[in-house]
């Protein structure tokens, strides 16, 4: 059930991983049986042959990672996300689900994180073993390594200058851009959380991204975001007018303002941004929403 779909996620791009021939490969395969003693005796031999190997570390993480995982079927009252199968009484009402719960063994997890460590000290320029780590920490939902590990990348990439490499080694085109979407989709994964204590988590990662990269208009607009769901409307807006000056034509930041500003009840500043959204926008959804909104705050 869940197992199925975290392992479509993570392994998007598995088989490059090991596509190369002799140990990779031959780990690939067994990995594609589901056969662990195989994998086993493969990353031994492959430790002996070239304990240096960037990719052993990569395929050695991911044997203690899928290891480490234990899908459990569970019967809760509480509907479970994802898979489920509704249970009903003999009068058809809902009295349960049944689903899958994925836990881990701590122990073979943690193993899986010693052989990734040592692959990014070795190769610290290898963004698929940070992304990596950063991805499982989130599995888990160890917001606070998951926060550190981001960091850490975001300072080294100052370091680097964004040359960053990926898979069987191979350069990062445009290093930056890749980089820093990459670090809004964990930021997305800290606010889909639906925990408001992590909204700091995001401040403190866009804070840090801001100090490398000071015109990020994303992480002003990650700031902002936080403050206004937690009611500071006040700093809300005076972030969201640090991005207006690096950008004045960017409608998301106009639109936030604007909102900012109507949840604030200071109507006419709030019509002056819906007003630069529809001079700015460059679709006709948006200056319709942005007109509808003037309309509301005149009436």
């Amino acid at each position: 059930m869940k197992l199925v779909t975290v392992i479509s996620v993570f392994f998007l791009g598995f088989a490059n991983i090991c596509c190369a021939q002799g140990y990779r490969s031959e780990f690939e395969k067994y990995f594609q049986e589901g056969d662990t003693l195989k994998q086993r005796e493969v990353l031994s031999k492959w430790q002996l042959s070239d304990p240096e190997d960037p990719e052993l570390f990569t395929c050695e993480f991911n044997y203690y990672y899928f290891r480490s995982m234990q899908e459990v079927i569970t019967v809760t009252a509480k509907e479970p996300e994802g898979e489920k199968f509704v249970l009903t009484d003999s009068a058809g009402r809902v009295a349960g689900f049944l689903g899958s719960q994925i836990t881990y063994n701590k122990a073979l997890f943690q193993k899986g994180l010693e052989r990734i460590d040592a692959g990014i000290k070795l190769y610290p320029d290898r963004l698929d073993m940070r992304f990596g780590k950063i991805y499982v920490l989130g599995e888990i939902k160890d917001w606070e390594r998951f926060t550190d590990e981001i960091i850490q990348a975001v300072r080294y990439s100052k370091e680097n200058d964004n040359q960053w490499t990926w898979l069987n080694d191979r350069k990062v085109t445009d290093g930056k851009k890749f980089f820093l979407s990459a670090l809004q989709d964990y930021q997305l994964d800290l606010y889909n959380s639906g925990n408001d204590s992590l909204l700091f988590n995001m401040r403190k990662i866009a804070a840090e991204i801001l100090k490398v990269y000071p015109g990020h208009i994303e992480s002003l607009s990650n700031i902002s975001i936080t403050y206004l769901v937690t009611g500071e409307h006040d700093k809300a807006i005076e972030t969201l007018l640090q991005a207006e000056k690096i950008n004045p034509e960017d409608v998301i930041i106009l639109n936030n303002i604007a909102h900012g500003y109507n949840l604030k009840g200071e109507r006419e500043k709030s019509i002056t941004y819906y007003e630069k959204v529809i001079k700015y926008a460059k679709d006709e959804t948006t200056r319709e929403y942005a007109r509808s909104q003037i309309e509301a705050l005149k009436n």
